[in-house]
């Protein structure tokens, strides 16, 4: 009978981690489109590689801080607000950029969209356990960071396709452990497999929308 007791209520609380992740993924990733937009309209420019990285990793930081308390709500919107902003300047340049920018912009989020929803449904439906995938996810994403950055003060367009490459994989790794995290009972706090899966899906859009620009063959 305790272990009844225990495994139906373990039960509950995966789901309720389950069902409010997904409420507050889907409220985040439409206010940080909105903040997007707003950014676009407003043509702020690019922030700049250590403005998002600052503000990111601040806010991150108060999210992780914040993450038990209904504080930490306000805080995930911030964060995601604040990547909606750094992200519209990104995704105007490509529309102004690129005589299909907008098609490109619109099938980076089409095959965001099937990333994630297939990667997820497969998680749920299996009930298969990513855990082993921990290890590796955190080593390459550290070695993809650092990549990046190299690519970037360095201007080195093969490494910047690689890092581009890699986040794909490495985000769509992420998506499939953290939501075998949470099936398995090994994420209870909704705020951060929340930010978990807004990262994937923000490195996985900006991921696929570089390697479009690239191959799109566009002079």
């Amino acid at each position: 009978m305790p272990t009844n007791v225990q495994t139906t209520s373990s039960s509950i609380v995966i789901n309720r981690t389950l069902r409010n992740t997904y409420q507050l993924l889907s409220a985040t990733l439409l206010f940080s489109g909105l903040m997007a937009y707003l950014s676009m309209s407003l043509n702020l420019p690019y922030f700049g590689l250590l403005i998002t990285l600052g503000g990111y990793f601040g806010l991150l930081f108060l999210v992780t801080k914040l993450r038990n308390s209904a504080s930490g709500i306000f805080a995930v919107f911030a964060l995601t607000g604040f990547m909606g902003l750094t992200l519209g300047p990104i995704v105007g340049a490509y529309t102004t950029a690129f005589s299909n920018g907008a098609e490109l912009v619109a099938m980076a989020m089409t095959g965001t969209a099937a990333i994630f929803l297939s990667l997820s449904f497969y998680a749920l439906v299996s009930q298969k356990d990513f855990s082993f995938l921990s290890g590796f996810l955190t080593a390459g994403i550290v070695v993809a960071f650092l990549a990046g950055i190299a690519a970037y003060f360095f201007q080195i367009p093969a490494l910047s396709l690689t890092v581009s490459a890699a986040f794909i994989l490495l985000m769509s790794g992420l998506i499939l452990f953290e939501t075998s995290n949470i099936i398995h009972g090994g994420e209870t706090n909704y705020i951060m497999a929340t930010v978990t899966l807004y990262i994937s899906i923000y490195n996985l859009f900006l991921s696929l929308l570089h390697l479009l620009g690239v191959f799109s063959g566009d002079d």
